[in-house]
């Protein structure tokens, strides 16, 4: 294993051995692929401060994961490890070939243990619930005697059916809600030429990049100067990792166009066998005709891709939109692990229950 500040890892020397990693690891996770996490860390690691912590097999690739050392846990001065991620990363899986998730947090683990006899415990983020990765840990944690908790569980919205869209969609939504929208979509339909097109290669990724960004710019997140096109660094970040995604055979883009102008968009990652629906946006101008929406139909093609068994939303709780359509669940966790000796792991204890009321459960 190598724990090592990003731009010195090993990783970024062996960029095909990564991407192996990425196409055969036990969990997918778009947002830890070369082509995703290198842009970020370059866009949002200012201070330099992540490290890559790598595990390799001989001279393969088996594990990796961005990690920083910070004191400061959601406002509160506590030392900790924890897993990095940055605000447009909505997974934080870490890249584990299958059959190594054991040694992969039983070595994470040990080199956290001597990473500060201040640091109390290990903080992961974004951890998808009842995966090989979760059930690994819990399993580590048991096996050392670690004190582990989880301190908070997000559910959020998830494609998987074996429906065709047709069928998912009709049961999805009632029919007076389906009658509603095949109004508006005749109503939309003559305005002008309506179409919707697809890619999943890089045709044209950069002028759909620049259609995206003022798309979304010029809606309410603009108003309120949070659109990806508002701070230069998510500009970049945006650009970089879906060009270099589109490039990987990792990205479907869909829009909506309207006598060629694109009214609705949607970028998803691509990483069998599940997607991640990344960003969506649509003209704000068309509202009533709910663009959004019926693109989202027209997304659920994802159920007829023999190689995609799910998709995760990547959106908030309780989405008032996508929760329409998809009514599967994903479980997102945030977990903490205890590190160290006993003086850690009761300083550990009793934080946990400062934070959820009881002492450590387990995982």
């Amino acid at each position: 294993m190598r724990v090592d500040p990003w731009r010195q890892s090993p990783a970024l020397s062996l960029p095909e051995r990564w991407d192996a990693l990425a196409s055969h690891a036990c969990e997918p996770n778009p947002f830890f692929e070369r082509w995703a996490l290198k842009p970020a860390l370059e866009q949002f690691d200012g201070d330099e401060s992540v490290l890559l912590f790598t595990l390799l097999d001989q001279d393969e690739l088996v594990g990796l994961m961005p990690l920083t050392r910070s004191r400061d846990y959601y406002d509160h001065a506590i030392p900790h490890v924890s897993i990095w991620l940055h605000h447009n990363a909505f997974c934080g899986a870490p890249l584990v070939a299958t059959g190594y998730e054991t040694i992969f947090w039983s070595s994470l683990l040990e080199w956290a243990d001597s990473s500060g006899n201040l640091v109390p415990f290990l903080h992961l983020a974004g951890l998808p619930a009842g995966g090989q990765l979760h059930t690994a840990l819990r399993d580590v944690a048991r096996l050392q005697g670690r004190p582990a908790t989880i301190v908070q569980e997000d559910e959020r919205a998830l494609l998987v059916s074996d429906l065709s869209p047709e069928d998912y969609f009709a049961q999805s939504m009632s029919s007076k809600k389906r009658k509603e929208l095949r109004r508006q979509h005749k109503r939309l339909s003559e305005q002008g030429d309506l179409v919707f097109l697809r890619w999943s290669d890089a045709e044209g990724i950069d002028e759909w990049i620049s259609s995206y960004l003022a798309l979304e710019q010029a809606g309410w997140k603009g108003k309120q100067s949070t659109a990806l096109a508002d701070a230069a660094q998510t500009r970049t970040f945006f650009a970089d990792a879906l060009a270099g995604a589109a490039h990987a055979g990792r990205l479907e883009r869909l829009s909506l166009e309207l006598d060629g102008r694109q009214i609705a968009m949607l970028a998803s990652f691509i990483t069998p066998p599940g997607a991640y629906s990344f960003k969506t946006t649509f003209d704000e101008e068309y509202a009533r005709f709910s663009p959004g929406v019926l693109l989202q139909r027209e997304n659920l093609a994802l159920l007829d891709q023999d190689d995609i068994a799910w998709c995760d939303s990547c959106a908030a709780a309780d989405h008032p939109m996508i929760e329409r359509i998809w009514r599967e669940k994903r479980t997102i966790l945030r977990v903490n692990v205890a590190l160290g000796g006993m003086i850690r792991r009761h300083a550990m204890r009793a934080l946990a229950r400062i934070e959820t009321g009881s002492f450590p459960k387990g995982l």
